[in-house]
């Protein structure tokens, strides 16, 4: 009976248990860093990993199947044991499973070299949206609703809306930091923290919100069951970003789409569409981000 009872018991928690929203790993690399004790970064790496995955981010209902994959590579560039300060690099990737295949699509990525903050070994992580007081939590904080926000848009026209409104306030409330000031400041540099959000949420950049929803929804998630409908769709999503690239010309965030993007689009065009789409792909792409011309020149 009592086993009974215990087995019961488990089963209530598993059908009313609410997943955290994200299934991030956690790679921390110190190799620059010599003469210090190897501990405070483990506990540093462990304490990150615990507190993107166990923050109940929003109140949405994620089933544990259902969490955001995603990764947090960081690098320290420097740190000073006698003040617990760390400069470091961060590369963030979130990706989501394209439906009805094996395929993952990278939904956000970027590299964050301002990632600064301040951490003693054993500190507990604690995040307050209202009253931000740690560099690393906002920090953390602020990617974890980006993340959520780029995904929920991905799913359902401007679906992450109000959980991107936090991640711009997380900017907005973290104006006063001092170890990120200059990720944190406003109108300091386009593609910092403040710019990216503040410009991602602009109605100016609402195509681009807009192209989320288009490119990957109607686009990648029709592909298997419907190639040449899901191209379709992935081609009017392109005239979305040239039509928010044109909106706000100095905004950084369809050039960061595209670096991200840049593998998966040159696979899907090199060798479909007709000349007319390759040319209109290519001239497109190229105002967008010259940088990138190496795999842009494969779709001509």
């Amino acid at each position: 009976m009592k086993r009974i009872l215990v087995l019961a018991t488990l089963a209530v928690s598993l059908l009313t248990c609410k997943a955290q929203e994200l299934n991030a790993t956690v790679s921390l690399n110190h190799q620059q860093i010599q003469g210090t004790s190897t501990s405070v970064f483990e506990n540093l790496e462990q304490s990150i990993k615990d507190f993107l995955n166990q923050t109940q981010w929003t109140n949405l209902q994620f089933q544990r199947n259902e969490r955001i994959n995603c990764s947090f590579n960081i690098t320290v560039k420097k740190y000073d044991d006698n003040e617990n300060a760390f400069d470091c690099t961060l590369v963030v990737q979130a990706n989501r499973p394209v439906f009805n295949s094996s395929y993952t699509t990278v939904t956000y990525s970027i590299t964050d070299n301002s990632f600064n903050f301040d951490f003693k070994e054993f500190d507990q992580l604690n995040f307050r949206l209202e009253s931000i007081d740690s560099d690393l939590t906002a920090l953390l904080a602020y990617y974890a609703y980006m993340i959520i926000g780029m995904d929920l848009d991905t799913m359902s026209p401007l679906g992450g809306t109000e959980v991107l409104q936090q991640a711009r306030q997380v900017t907005n409330n973290a104006q006063s930091l001092t170890r990120s000031a200059k990720g944190w400041k406003a109108f300091d540099d386009y593609k910092n923290r403040y710019g990216i959000i503040n410009d991602y949420l602009d109605n100016a950049m609402e195509p681009m919100r807009q192209l989320m929803y288009k490119y990957h929804r109607d686009g990648l998630d029709t592909m298997v069951e419907n190639p040449d409908r899901g191209r379709a769709a992935i081609l009017e999503a392109m005239d979305l970003l040239k039509e928010a690239h044109s909106n706000k010309a100095m905004s950084m965030v369809p050039q960061v789409w595209t670096d991200y993007k840049r593998d998966e689009i040159t696979n899907i065009f090199k060798e479909k569409g007709s000349s007319t789409e390759k040319a209109d792909m290519y001239e497109t792409l190229m105002n967008i981000n010259t940088s990138q011309s190496a795999y842009w020149n494969q779709i001509k």
